[in-house]
């Protein structure tokens, strides 16, 4: 039985829709939602109803968490305070501090508390990298072939390290790492989301990636999941199939400009600096050698598939802000397979 939650990173979109869930659910007697922000639906009366769940203005890289996992009795603590790019006010190293430090603050209070049984954290299929070497598809066992030296991946890698220490230090307690694809939905604001609706897409010329989503409807089901039952170990969450770049692009209707990785690279600096979108190392590798997973442990584990594909998730992405370029999308696939060779789905 799950009595308190402790959910972190709650001023942020999924986050707070884990917590919301959470604290509609009659079995759990406490949700508490802890931020450095207040989420919207509290600041400025929109976002996501968070319904009972409890706001606990903290911010994870000082002890005080501690002191809120000791006075609440907490037992299941998800962490979604992981963020995946470094925001216009606030540098990388802000950043790094935010997802490495907190993390370990977080980890720490919990090796000490008395009461705390089940720790799922959200990291990112990020972590294998992306580059020509990589394997077709990679599995919660597989080594990147090219270890992460900046960025959102990097920070991801060292707080799975920590993880890992974690549990061979609280064997008593289940912990649960998510390694999740990028979230698409209706709600989602990301870096890859922001890419998709700038009204000229520019490509790495002569590539043209593999990519998968999950859907935030799907992740937000695989946490709750987590969150109330005991789960160990290490997944990949992700929807089936895969799509190119290309396919992507064709359902968007957004024209494309292929342009060398350099010039890629100096255009990401500039959308940086007017913080339109960031395409940083990563999404630059990203962008060129693209990235497949296997979910088929999770789907194992839970006894459960994804209600959306990686091109459901997708096309709902697209409806909801108005980018279908009109096309029938059998039209576009039947394109995209003449002209790319086809793509596994």
């Amino acid at each position: 039985m799950t009595h308190t939650v402790l959910v972190t990173g709650v001023s942020r979109h999924i986050g707070a829709r884990v917590a919301s869930v959470l604290a509609a659910d009659p079995d759990i007697d406490r949700v508490i939602g802890v931020d450095t922000v207040p989420p919207p639906s509290l600041a400025r009366g929109g976002g996501v109803a968070l319904g009972r769940t409890e706001f606990v203005r903290v911010d994870l890289r000082s002890p005080d968490i501690a002191q809120v996992i000791a006075a609440a009795d907490i037992d299941t603590v998800v962490h979604m305070s992981l963020v995946s790019a470094p925001s216009k006010s606030a540098g990388r190293l802000s950043m790094k501090e935010h997802n490495v430090i907190g993390a370990m603050q977080l980890l720490a209070a919990c090796q000490r508390s008395a009461t705390v049984r089940r720790v799922v954290v959200r990291s990112t299929t990020a972590v294998y990298g992306s580059s020509s070497h990589d394997p077709a598809v990679f599995t919660e066992e597989a080594e990147p072939i090219e270890v992460a030296s900046s960025g959102y991946a990097k920070d991801a890698t060292e707080v799975e390290a920590y993880v890992r220490g974690f549990a061979r230090r609280r064997p008593d307690v289940t912990v649960s790492t998510l390694r999740f694809a990028n979230f698409m939905g209706p709600g989602v604001d990301s870096p890859l989301t922001r890419y998709f609706i700038q009204p000229v897409l520019p490509t790495v010329l002569g590539f043209d990636p593999r990519l998968q989503f999950v859907h935030e409807d799907d992740g937000v089901e695989v946490l709750r999941r987590m969150a109330v039952e005991d789960h160990p170990g290490t997944f990949n969450v992700v929807g089936d199939g895969v799509m190119l770049l290309s396919q992507c692009v064709r359902r968007s209707g957004r024209p494309t400009v292929p342009v060398p990785a350099t010039a890629f690279r100096v255009i990401g600096d500039l959308a940086r600096g007017i913080g339109r979108v960031d395409f940083s190392p990563e999404q630059l590798a990203l962008m060129s050698y693209g990235r497949a997973v296997d979910p088929g442990r999770l789907a194992v584990e839970l006894d459960w598939r994804p209600k959306f594909t990686t091109a459901s998730a997708f096309d709902d992405f697209l409806h909801s802000r108005g980018l279908f370029g009109g096309f029938p999308l059998a039209v576009i696939d039947w394109v995209t397979t003449v002209m790319g060779g086809g793509v596994k789905r």
